[in-house]
């Protein structure tokens, strides 16, 4: 558990690691450029260090840019992921890729009880949730199999270096009759929406992200939609996964999307 100063480290994308800014230097003379601050995107473990490294980098003022980018419309759609969660009062429920702990706070006001999973310290570190904190990679977590009620995970299905194996690791630690609510940015099906969501998200967002935070990340963070797969491609990977009633949803046009399902 990470409770006041003490980490917990996962087993993947954190142990040995060391935390690096966009400006380290690599003892070359010179600096080099993030992993998150380059043409093409990064895959494989080099994409797992980099995010992480993005997500600590960002942290302090990531609820803000939040805030301010989506017009507050990120709290509605948390919100309803959670009213859709439909778990009884008193749930566990661990919320993964937690972030600064928005989610942990709205499950928590549900009558559930949150933990906070994630993989960056910087991360855990601003979380004003207040829930039981855990430090760990997401595709291979420090929890018995069937040990919680269900899973949420807000916007983070796209920084995940395989999904599918993310999937059946949500899959064992969730108990039979366990819910999953899965949010992440999505594409409108309408083409004078998608291109104005396009062309905000694309050109907008970046430079929103320049003036308060790091400017790479959020260039970084639209393009970063490209590693989702299809809609139908994800449920059908969540029903083989052992979520036999999983469905998608779209949310404010299809800029966002929800994934839910219930353990077989």
């Amino acid at each position: 558990m990470f409770r006041g100063g003490k980490r917990r480290w996962g087993s993947v994308a954190c142990g040995g690691m060391t935390k690096m800014s966009a400006g380290d230097d690599e003892g070359s003379g010179g600096t080099t450029r993030a992993a998150w601050d380059r043409d093409s995107l990064p895959h494989g473990q080099e994409k797992a260090d980099a995010v992480r490294q993005m997500f600590d980098t960002i942290a302090p003022r990531y609820d803000l840019v939040n805030r301010i980018m989506t017009f507050r419309l990120d709290v509605r759609w948390r919100r309803k992921a959670v009213r859709l969660l439909g778990l009884p009062e008193n749930s566990e429920v661990l919320d993964l890729a937690s972030g600064t702990g928005d989610l942990c706070i709205d499950l928590e006001r549900a009558g559930y009880r949150p933990i906070s999973v994630d993989f960056s310290y910087g991360m855990l570190a601003a979380d004003r949730s207040g829930s039981p904190r855990v430090q760990a990679d997401i595709l291979q977590m420090p929890f018995p199999g069937g040990s919680v009620d269900g899973v949420t995970c807000g916007f983070a299905l796209r920084n995940l270096v395989d999904l599918p194996s993310f999937f059946g690791e949500v899959a064992r630690v969730v108990r039979p009759g366990g819910r999953i609510a899965l949010l992440d940015v999505g594409t409108p099906v309408n083409k004078a929406v998608r291109w104005g969501h396009g062309f905000y998200f694309g050109k907008v967002v970046p430079k929103i992200g320049g003036l308060l935070s790091n400017g790479p990340a959020y260039r970084y963070l639209p393009r970063s939609v490209a590693y989702l797969p299809d809609p139908v491609e994800m449920v059908g990977a969540l029903r083989n996964a052992g979520f036999a009633d999983a469905e998608h949803r779209v949310m404010s046009g299809g800029i966002t999307q929800l994934l839910l399902g219930t353990r077989s």
